[in-house]
């Protein structure tokens, strides 16, 4: 396609993620005219909130700040699987009637205890894991059960930001918020 002065580019950018974003910014505002190449289906990089199953959604701010992230689940997704890859969840446990021995996985392989974890929970199954680790968090539309068992209880429902929440309330509690918020900027 020959090049017109309507679709021409002074610059390419490969990854639209935060820092690609900011760049292309600050280039149009310089008046260059960027284009901004991202691989994936929606542009943002740390600082979105994806969806990687129906009613999961999780922040890649979560794996910026170098939080271990995973899913214990009673289904089985191909879907839910491929976006908690692309999430950099590390432990990823489905068709799990039971999630105690998942759990027991996780720990051994992190090298951590109960206290060291930050369990999120909505149903009865997750009751058991609440009462062990050392955040039980459940989000706003969790049985009553769950919000009873948690130590804290999002405002947002499942699938509408509550992990986010949870990851933004992690990060404050470790006084690191500021600093991740530096680095969605940059």
């Amino acid at each position: 396609m020959p090049q017109t002065n309507s679709n021409r580019r002074d610059i390419v950018i490969l990854g639209g993620g935060h820092n690609g974003l900011v760049t292309a910014f600050y280039l149009a505002k310089a008046g260059f005219k960027p284009l901004v190449v991202e691989r994936r289906a929606q542009v943002g990089g740390a600082a979105i909130t994806d969806e990687f199953h129906p009613g999961f959604r999780c922040s890649t701010l979560a794996h910026t700040a170098g939080l271990r992230t995973g899913c214990i689940t009673g289904r089985e997704s191909g879907a839910l699987l491929r976006r908690a890859n692309e999430m950099h969840m590390e432990f990823i446990y489905m068709k799990q009637p039971l999630k105690v021995p998942a759990y027991e996985e996780i720990l051994q392989k992190a090298g951590v205890s109960d206290s060291a974890v930050a369990f999120v929970g909505d149903d009865l199954p997750d009751i058991p894991l609440m009462r062990r680790a050392g955040l039980a968090i459940a989000v706003g539309n969790a049985v009553p059960e769950a919000k009873a068992a948690a130590h804290y209880i999002t405002k947002a429902l499942a699938g509408h930001g509550a992990i986010r929440e949870a990851v933004e309330l992690i990060l404050k509690s470790k006084g690191i918020w500021r600093e991740m918020i530096d680095k969605a900027r940059a």
